[in-house]
């Protein structure tokens, strides 16, 4: 008697050992991940949590953070390095009021407050800006530039009839007046190109230096109007100043007739960068002095309190306009040049002094308004966030690196680089903030928590956050006082099963884990995208030893595999299990 023969249906084995991270797109590789939580490219290729973070300190106001030989950041009133505050009577605002902290050599520059501290000197503190504004009599005469008066000085409108040799006579017949000296050699005048005018008060010169770029206003006298403006100090003692200028005698305004102001002041700047030693800023909309400027500036060479010194040298400061539209977007320093971004336009400073300095403008993606803080680079490549994308400049164009963040539109980027790593916190759509991480060596991203950071910095082995909801200094690596909660994690594939032939499915899925003692997993599985996870089985970690785990599944188009854990844990793979059906089941 024969019998009917069957044939076994066909099956096959997909193993994916290689798990490449988050990737948020409707198509995605193997081994990538929809969605997840708290992963890391630590371990890669095997899939696993990160590890816990820590509290570096517990401020009550911090704003900002900078890496100098140690952690240095604002807390409040102080600024603190090393744990040690030094009270610099700091500004403080209702709501926040983040601080731009700009190292400059052993200097670190504190900005809005237009402060400024030695950091190998705790003692030397102060302001950017100084003022003096005059209470008495201010004397305006004649001098060298030195401040020594002029001595057997003729002030006339015609040439002095018999002088002696090195007289010196002031030419009033033209408009400005000229000073000259005789010389009996030559039996002529001789015009001295360059004059100086002493203005002398009680204190005038206390709160300047030798070389300082001012501003002089209140002048009454209609022949020293020309002093009321910008000027150089040729010299500077406590109770006298002199700068470029002419008159033909001695001239006293007294209190009555209106006070004297001498300022030293950092132009309003939306944001800054050090450069070659110099401070770089940029500036879009009005100005201080009421004008409306689209522009960039340098300070001073290694002088930060200086804008306005401009004495034809190399060490001047600079000041130039820029010809494209829309608000600057941030500022960094990129392998030696000042880049000023807009959001469709980034701005290259070239050259190494004022006279041959150029500014190279590139029609590109620019950093997204809001998003200054994103700049931040990682192994000689700077990245930061753009309008549509996250992107990656290496000096020449930028380029995307962000595809598998899907369509998602993030704003509000706060950014850092430590290692081979780019953390980026942003907020979506739903102002609900993210925290990826950016593996810029194995070129893969990944998903951790909602943590809104306001400041990232990298300093000595660690990775510094300012947590905007607990306002603690965390530490992302775990040193200082680590978290004894257990990291929850989440792994969501994507959609498994839509590129299978011939009424191909998947019958099982195997998953190759390892457990630390007092971990937990949960599996969950969702058919046909209909919308509810459906539990299959928890598991503990009771061994330190890897293991499989089977899971059957009911016949379906395709499904998706969420994992959901609690402590330590390492995935080393997920086996599908495919079999051939028919049309009819």
């Amino acid at each position: 008697m024969k019998y009917p023969t069957f044939n076994a249906p066909y099956s096959s084995r997909d193993m994916v050992e290689n798990f490449k991270g988050y990737n948020h797109n409707l198509r995605i590789g193997d081994g990538e991940f929809f969605d997840m939580k708290n992963m890391t490219s630590d371990h890669y290729p095997i899939l696993s949590p990160r590890g816990r973070r820590g509290v570096y300190a517990s401020p009550t106001n911090p704003q900002g953070l900078i890496s100098k030989d140690n952690l240095c950041y604002v807390d409040g009133v102080n600024f603190v390095i090393n744990g040690y505050p030094v009270d610099m009577g700091l500004s403080i605002a209702e709501e926040d009021c983040p601080k731009q902290l700009i190292s400059m050599g052993a200097y670190v520059i504190i900005l809005p407050d237009r402060k400024w501290i030695n950091t190998l000197d705790l003692t030397q503190h102060g302001n950017i800006d100084a003022s003096f504004t005059s209470t008495g009599d201010v004397h305006f005469q004649l001098c060298t530039i030195d401040g020594a008066e002029y001595e057997n000085t003729i002030v006339s409108a015609t040439e002095p009839e018999e002088p002696a040799n090195m007289d010196y006579w002031i030419d009033t017949s033209s408009t400005p007046h000229t000073l000259n000296q005789y010389s009996a050699s030559s039996a002529m005048w001789v015009n001295i190109a360059t004059t100086y005018v002493k203005i002398s008060a009680t204190g005038i010169g206390k709160a300047f230096q030798q070389y300082d770029g001012v501003t002089i206003s209140g002048i009454k006298s209609e022949a020293l109007q020309a002093l009321n403006g910008t000027m150089v100090l040729w010299a500077c003692e406590e109770d006298y100043i002199v700068v470029v200028g002419i008159l033909d005698m001695v001239t006293t305004q007294t209190a009555a007739d209106g006070a004297i102001t001498v300022a030293r002041k950092m132009p309003q700047m939306d944001f800054i960068t050090e450069a070659n030693n110099r401070l770089w800023g940029c500036r879009y909309g009005v100005a201080a002095n009421g004008a409306v400027v689209n522009e960039i500036y340098a300070s001073k060479l290694g002088d930060f309190k200086n804008w306005n010194c401009f004495m034809g040298i190399s060490t001047d400061s600079y000041v130039a306009s820029c010809g494209t539209d829309g608000q600057f977007t941030g500022a960094i320093t990129h392998l030696g040049y000042p880049l000023f971004f807009k959001e469709n336009y980034v701005h290259k400073v070239y050259g190494d002094y004022p006279a041959n300095f150029r500014i190279q403008d590139t029609a590109c993606r620019g950093v997204q308004k809001g998003c200054s803080k994103s700049l931040a680079i990682v192994n000689e490549t700077l990245f930061y966030k753009a309008r549509s994308a996250v992107c990656a400049y290496d000096g020449s164009l930028p380029t995307e690196i962000s595809a598998a963040l899907g369509d998602v539109a993030y704003s509000d980027a706060v950014a850092g680089a430590h290692g081979n790593k780019y953390y980026i916190s942003m907020k979506d759509n739903k102002d609900v903030y993210h925290l990826f991480v950016y593996d810029t060596y194995k070129g893969m991203w990944h998903k951790e928590d909602n943590l809104r950071a306001a400041a990232f910095c990298s300093c000595r082995g660690e990775m510094y956050c300012i947590d905007h909801a607990t306002k603690k200094i965390i530490t992302m690596l775990g040193s200082g006082t680590q978290s004894t909660e257990k990291v929850q994690w989440m792994a969501e594939t994507g959609t498994l099963g839509t590129s299978m032939p011939d009424m191909k499915y998947i019958s099982r899925l195997t998953v190759r884990m390892a457990l630390d003692l007092g971990a937990r997993v949960r599996l969950f599985i969702q058919y046909d995208s209909m919308g509810e996870w459906i539990p299959i089985g928890t598991l503990s970690g009771t061994s330190l030893r890897s293991f499989s785990v089977p899971i059957r599944i009911r016949r379906c188009d395709h499904l998706k595999l969420r994992m959901e854990g609690v402590g330590e844990a390492r995935i080393y793979s997920i086996t599908k299990t495919i079999v051939e059906g028919s049309e009819i089941s």
